[in-house]
């Protein structure tokens, strides 16, 4: 069972949901959260990824604007989350995914997997931190594609996403040919249980493609 445990951060102490393995750690993982905070979600993503052997923390990156933040997914919380997205700002973002990783020193190599609004972060930690990053169905990708990668990254995208649509996720594939991009008959979220969106198969699939993809790159 997970806890929360703080590590400091260049904008102050920020709370993250640490997960640990039962055995010998096989590495490290940044989990980064949707726009509706470390949720009961994040929190089973972090506990599972350390079920597969990794040392996990799933920071709360909202925190440096308000703390506490546990989101619903309705018009309210997705409301409330891309205000405070706003607020908080990529950069700020990127700042706390490497101070995480610098909490998880020791442990192995390190990676992220991030989702929606966690999966442009995840991104940008393969492009500026140099770690290598899993990003589900990151909307907000497409600014930063010509930047030099530091790391691999794999992406997920489902081709029913209103928000991502096919020509978007080409831009994937012609910026970074060198990246493994899928795409999954399933809408956006499909990967969270609490999302009308979710699809069981493709969340499975993707998940599996992301342990493999850690299993290479975090070895």
């Amino acid at each position: 069972m997970g806890h929360w445990l703080p590590f400091d951060s260049p904008h102050g102490r920020i709370h993250a949901w640490r997960a640990d393995p039962a055995g010998t750690p096989r590495g490290a993982l940044v989990v980064v959260q949707e726009i509706f905070g470390v949720n009961p979600h994040i929190r089973t993503v972090a506990e599972g990824f350390a079920r597969e052997g990794y040392v996990v923390l799933a920071p709360a990156y909202f925190d440096p604007v308000e703390t506490g933040v546990e989101l619903d997914y309705d018009a309210d919380g997705i409301a409330r989350g891309k205000a405070l997205i706003t607020a908080l700002g990529l950069e700020r973002a990127v700042d706390i995914t490497r101070a995480a990783a610098d909490a998880l020193a020791g442990h192995g190599k390190i990676g992220t997997v991030g989702y929606c609004w966690g999966g442009t972060v995840a991104l940008l930690a393969a492009l500026r931190l140099g770690l290598p990053s899993v990003s589900y169905y990151g909307a907000r990708n497409l600014p930063f594609l010509d930047e030099t990668p530091r790391a691999p990254v794999m992406f997920h995208f489902g081709d029913r996403d209103a928000s991502i649509p096919p020509a978007m996720v080409q831009a994937h594939r012609d910026a970074l040919p060198q990246m493994e991009v899928f795409t999954y008959p399933a809408g956006h979220g499909f990967n969270c249980d609490l999302r009308a969106d979710y699809d069981p198969a493709s969340a499975r699939l993707a998940r599996e493609r992301t342990l493999d993809f850690f299993a290479r790159n975090l070895a």
